[in-house]
């Protein structure tokens, strides 16, 4: 994946949620629980005023702040995000509102165009290398397994002692709960899709 610590450095990378009913949602919460904006806010460290702002829907916050408000309101992050009626579900988001995340070189950059709903467990991206570029991450929870497509290029994949060279219309699969690396090691961009299950089932 794109980062050093797979759930906190995604979480803090600035994706943000589009959600009209996060702000109605969160404050059902938190009045249903008997919580003051100051109660809220020593609970889940999230200031008082991100908090009404959250609330009156004037700021798309991080996931980071999710996650620490879902916590402290002892929900699960989707039910934070859940829309308050059951009505058709259809959404559309710009490559300008697309996530994007950059390797430490500079050379990688994976859009996150999984659904933020989902990122606890499963999580995807475009990702795109130039030559020479390297993609260095540590290791996901127990079990996690990753997924490489290959469009056009080609890109090598190191995990532990077993290295794969995959290129365009090939798959790579692997564990991904230890050191993983990806380069490029063409004269051209790599173009592919990657896909992180988190909670697989553990693999012995």
């Amino acid at each position: 994946m794109a980062d050093r610590d797979p759930k906190k450095t995604e979480l803090d990378a600035g994706a943000h949620v589009l959600s009209g009913n996060l702000g109605k949602t969160v404050q059902r919460l938190r009045k249903a629980y008997n919580l003051s904006l100051s109660e809220l806010s020593e609970q889940s460290g999230v200031a008082k005023s991100i908090i009404s702002q959250i609330e009156r829907n004037e700021t798309n916050p991080t996931l980071a702040t999710i996650w620490r408000l879902s916590q402290a309101l002892d929900v699960s992050i989707e039910r934070v995000l859940a829309t308050a009626t059951e009505e058709p579900f259809l959404e559309k988001l710009s490559r300008a509102d697309t996530p994007l995340l950059v390797s430490d070189d500079g050379k990688c950059r994976l859009s996150i165009i999984g659904w933020i709903k989902t990122v606890e467990w499963l999580q995807w991206y475009d990702f795109q290398c130039d030559p020479g570029g390297v993609l260095e991450s540590d290791g996901h929870q127990r079990g996690s397994i990753e997924s490489l497509s290959v469009l056009s290029g080609e890109l090598t994949v190191e995990v532990a002692d077993r290295v794969e060279v995959v290129g365009p219309g090939e798959s790579a699969r692997y564990r991904c709960d230890g050191r993983h690396v990806i380069r490029n090691r063409g004269t051209t961009p790599a173009h592919a899709v990657m896909v992180c299950i988190l909670k697989a089932a553990v693999m012995e």
